[in-house]
Protein backbone atom coordinates (compact mmCIF):
# COMPACT_ATOMS: atom_id res chain seq x y z
CA UNK A 1 0.00 0.00 0.00
CA UNK A 2 2.76 2.34 1.19
CA UNK A 3 4.43 1.93 -2.69
CA UNK A 4 1.06 3.64 -3.62
CA UNK A 5 1.33 6.90 -1.16
CA UNK A 6 2.83 10.27 -2.89
CA UNK A 7 6.40 9.98 -1.93
CA UNK A 8 5.99 13.65 -0.03
CA UNK A 9 2.94 11.49 2.47
CA UNK A 10 5.28 8.78 2.50
CA UNK A 11 8.26 11.72 3.74
CA UNK A 12 5.76 12.75 5.89
CA UNK A 13 5.17 9.65 7.48
CA UNK A 14 8.57 8.93 7.83
CA UNK A 15 9.20 11.79 9.28
CA UNK A 16 6.00 11.71 11.98
CA UNK A 17 7.34 8.03 13.07
CA UNK A 18 11.28 9.53 13.50
CA UNK A 19 10.13 12.37 15.67
CA UNK A 20 8.35 9.99 18.06
CA UNK A 21 4.85 11.99 17.44
CA UNK A 22 2.28 10.53 19.82
CA UNK A 23 -1.02 9.34 18.60
CA UNK A 24 -3.27 11.95 19.05
CA UNK A 25 -6.12 9.90 21.13
CA UNK A 26 -3.51 9.20 23.46
CA UNK A 27 -2.86 13.01 24.66
CA UNK A 28 -5.76 15.38 26.00
CA UNK A 29 -7.55 17.16 24.61
CA UNK A 30 -6.03 20.48 25.41
CA UNK A 31 -2.60 18.85 23.78
CA UNK A 32 -4.56 17.32 20.88
CA UNK A 33 -5.95 20.57 20.10
CA UNK A 34 -2.43 22.72 20.16
CA UNK A 35 -0.86 19.69 18.63
CA UNK A 36 -3.71 19.16 15.52
CA UNK A 37 -3.46 23.25 15.30
CA UNK A 38 0.29 23.61 15.07
CA UNK A 39 1.03 20.82 12.88
CA UNK A 40 -1.54 21.95 9.99
CA UNK A 41 -0.07 25.28 9.75
CA UNK A 42 3.19 23.76 9.44
CA UNK A 43 2.20 21.69 6.78
CA UNK A 44 -0.19 24.13 5.10
CA UNK A 45 2.53 25.78 2.67
CA UNK A 46 2.63 29.25 1.68
CA UNK A 47 -0.99 30.42 1.49
CA UNK A 48 -2.11 32.81 -1.02
CA UNK A 49 -2.54 36.23 -0.17
CA UNK A 50 -4.81 37.65 -2.58
CA UNK A 51 -7.71 37.99 -0.06
CA UNK A 52 -9.55 40.78 2.21
CA UNK A 53 -9.49 37.96 5.35
CA UNK A 54 -12.35 39.02 8.36
CA UNK A 55 -13.84 37.94 11.51
CA UNK A 56 -16.90 38.29 12.83
CA UNK A 57 -19.56 36.83 15.62
CA UNK A 58 -22.91 36.30 15.13
CA UNK A 59 -25.55 35.47 17.41
CA UNK A 60 -27.77 32.91 16.09
CA UNK A 61 -29.19 32.12 19.59
CA UNK A 62 -27.76 31.08 23.41
CA UNK A 63 -24.36 30.79 22.03
CA UNK A 64 -22.10 33.45 19.40
CA UNK A 65 -20.46 31.63 16.75
CA UNK A 66 -17.18 33.50 15.09
CA UNK A 67 -16.76 33.32 11.51
CA UNK A 68 -14.01 34.24 9.18
CA UNK A 69 -14.31 35.20 6.17
CA UNK A 70 -11.94 34.80 3.04
CA UNK A 71 -12.70 37.22 -0.03
CA UNK A 72 -10.46 37.31 -3.25
CA UNK A 73 -9.43 40.93 -3.39
CA UNK A 74 -10.39 41.52 -6.96
CA UNK A 75 -13.94 40.73 -6.39
CA UNK A 76 -14.31 43.20 -3.38
CA UNK A 77 -17.15 44.80 -5.07
CA UNK A 78 -18.61 41.82 -6.46
CA UNK A 79 -21.55 39.25 -5.87
CA UNK A 80 -19.96 36.07 -5.36
CA UNK A 81 -20.87 32.02 -4.98
CA UNK A 82 -20.43 31.46 -1.24
CA UNK A 83 -19.33 28.47 0.47
CA UNK A 84 -19.69 27.53 4.48
CA UNK A 85 -16.44 25.57 5.55
CA UNK A 86 -16.91 23.39 8.38
CA UNK A 87 -13.26 22.25 9.70
CA UNK A 88 -12.09 18.96 10.32
CA UNK A 89 -10.62 17.27 13.72
CA UNK A 90 -12.87 15.00 15.47
CA UNK A 91 -15.19 17.02 16.52
CA UNK A 92 -12.85 17.96 19.62
CA UNK A 93 -10.14 19.71 17.94
CA UNK A 94 -9.60 22.25 15.23
CA UNK A 95 -10.05 25.82 14.47
CA UNK A 96 -10.45 28.98 12.25
CA UNK A 97 -6.67 28.96 12.53
CA UNK A 98 -6.37 25.00 11.84
CA UNK A 99 -7.64 25.43 8.72
CA UNK A 100 -6.86 29.14 7.57
CA UNK A 101 -4.47 27.89 4.46
CA UNK A 102 -7.36 25.29 3.13
CA UNK A 103 -9.74 28.35 3.52
CA UNK A 104 -7.71 30.79 1.87
CA UNK A 105 -6.90 28.14 -0.37
CA UNK A 106 -10.39 27.30 -1.84
CA UNK A 107 -11.48 31.10 -2.06
CA UNK A 108 -8.46 31.80 -3.90
CA UNK A 109 -8.67 29.18 -6.45
CA UNK A 110 -12.47 28.60 -6.87
CA UNK A 111 -13.05 32.68 -6.89
CA UNK A 112 -15.76 32.15 -3.65
CA UNK A 113 -16.28 33.82 -0.30
CA UNK A 114 -15.48 31.48 2.11
CA UNK A 115 -17.00 31.52 5.25
CA UNK A 116 -15.57 29.06 7.95
CA UNK A 117 -17.95 28.51 11.13
CA UNK A 118 -15.82 28.06 14.57
CA UNK A 119 -18.49 26.11 15.68
CA UNK A 120 -18.62 24.60 19.37
CA UNK A 121 -16.23 21.42 20.46
CA UNK A 122 -16.61 18.38 22.37
CA UNK A 123 -16.39 17.37 25.27
CA UNK A 124 -16.96 20.61 26.77
CA UNK A 125 -19.97 21.16 24.55
CA UNK A 126 -22.25 17.90 24.16
CA UNK A 127 -23.79 16.76 21.02
CA UNK A 128 -25.47 18.37 19.37
CA UNK A 129 -23.46 21.60 20.23
CA UNK A 130 -22.04 21.13 17.08
CA UNK A 131 -24.44 20.57 14.51
CA UNK A 132 -26.68 23.26 16.21
CA UNK A 133 -24.23 25.93 15.44
CA UNK A 134 -23.41 24.57 11.69
CA UNK A 135 -27.14 24.73 11.05
CA UNK A 136 -27.47 28.01 12.56
CA UNK A 137 -24.44 29.59 11.11
CA UNK A 138 -25.19 28.47 7.41
CA UNK A 139 -29.02 29.57 8.46
CA UNK A 140 -27.80 33.24 9.44
CA UNK A 141 -24.81 33.12 6.27
CA UNK A 142 -27.99 32.57 3.57
CA UNK A 143 -30.54 35.15 5.11
CA UNK A 144 -27.86 37.36 5.29
CA UNK A 145 -26.42 36.89 1.74
CA UNK A 146 -26.83 40.16 0.51
CA UNK A 147 -24.89 41.62 3.24
CA UNK A 148 -22.52 39.18 2.89
CA UNK A 149 -22.50 40.33 -1.06
CA UNK A 150 -22.82 36.15 -1.59
CA UNK A 151 -25.29 35.18 -4.31
CA UNK A 152 -28.07 33.53 -2.41
CA UNK A 153 -28.64 30.83 -5.64
CA UNK A 154 -25.23 29.72 -5.45
CA UNK A 155 -24.10 29.25 -1.65
CA UNK A 156 -22.67 25.83 -1.19
CA UNK A 157 -21.48 24.03 2.06
CA UNK A 158 -18.26 21.98 3.08
CA UNK A 159 -15.50 20.64 5.32
CA UNK A 160 -13.28 17.55 5.69
CA UNK A 161 -13.30 15.08 7.95
CA UNK A 162 -15.42 15.81 10.84
CA UNK A 163 -16.67 19.13 8.80
CA UNK A 164 -17.52 16.95 5.77
CA UNK A 165 -19.92 15.05 8.81
CA UNK A 166 -21.37 18.13 9.75
CA UNK A 167 -21.97 19.60 6.10
CA UNK A 168 -23.91 16.37 5.40
CA UNK A 169 -25.59 16.65 8.55
CA UNK A 170 -26.77 20.22 7.94
CA UNK A 171 -28.15 19.36 4.23
CA UNK A 172 -30.12 16.88 5.78
CA UNK A 173 -31.44 19.08 7.85
CA UNK A 174 -31.91 22.08 5.36
CA UNK A 175 -33.80 19.48 3.45
CA UNK A 176 -36.06 18.29 6.59
CA UNK A 177 -36.70 21.50 7.81
CA UNK A 178 -37.43 23.29 4.42
CA UNK A 179 -34.23 25.45 4.04
CA UNK A 180 -31.55 27.01 3.69
CA UNK A 181 -31.36 26.27 0.25
CA UNK A 182 -28.01 25.24 -0.31
CA UNK A 183 -26.25 24.78 -4.16
CA UNK A 184 -24.11 22.04 -3.72
CA UNK A 185 -21.65 19.80 -1.54
CA UNK A 186 -18.20 19.85 -1.08
CA UNK A 187 -17.50 16.81 1.51
CA UNK A 188 -13.58 16.15 1.78
CA UNK A 189 -13.30 12.56 3.45
CA UNK A 190 -16.28 12.86 5.22
CA UNK A 191 -16.85 11.10 8.24
CA UNK A 192 -20.00 9.20 7.49
CA UNK A 193 -19.32 6.11 8.29
CA UNK A 194 -19.96 5.49 12.01
CA UNK A 195 -19.74 1.65 11.77
CA UNK A 196 -16.75 1.73 10.44
CA UNK A 197 -17.69 -1.05 8.32
CA UNK A 198 -15.73 -0.25 4.89
CA UNK A 199 -12.79 -2.05 3.82
CA UNK A 200 -11.10 1.20 3.58
CA UNK A 201 -10.79 1.02 7.61
CA UNK A 202 -9.45 -2.29 7.50
CA UNK A 203 -6.99 -1.79 4.64
CA UNK A 204 -5.33 1.52 5.79
CA UNK A 205 -6.67 1.36 9.46
CA UNK A 206 -2.80 0.96 11.27
CA UNK A 207 0.45 2.81 9.32
CA UNK A 208 -1.14 5.94 8.20
CA UNK A 209 -1.13 8.37 11.34
CA UNK A 210 -5.08 8.33 11.11
CA UNK A 211 -5.75 4.57 12.61
CA UNK A 212 -9.14 2.80 13.13
CA UNK A 213 -8.00 2.65 16.70
CA UNK A 214 -7.66 6.25 16.64
CA UNK A 215 -11.49 6.84 15.13
CA UNK A 216 -13.06 4.44 17.41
Amino acid sequence: MTKKLDPQFVELLRAADEAGIPPIHSMSYKQAREFYTSTSKRLGGKSPNNLQVTNQIIETGEYPIPIRLYRPEAASDTILPGLVYLHGGGWCTGDLESHDHVCRWLASHAECVVIAVDYRLGPEHKFPAAVDDAYAATKWICIHASDLMLDPQKIAIGGDSAGGNLSAVVSLLAREQGGPDLSSQLLIYPATDMLMRYPSHLLCGDGYRLTRTAIA
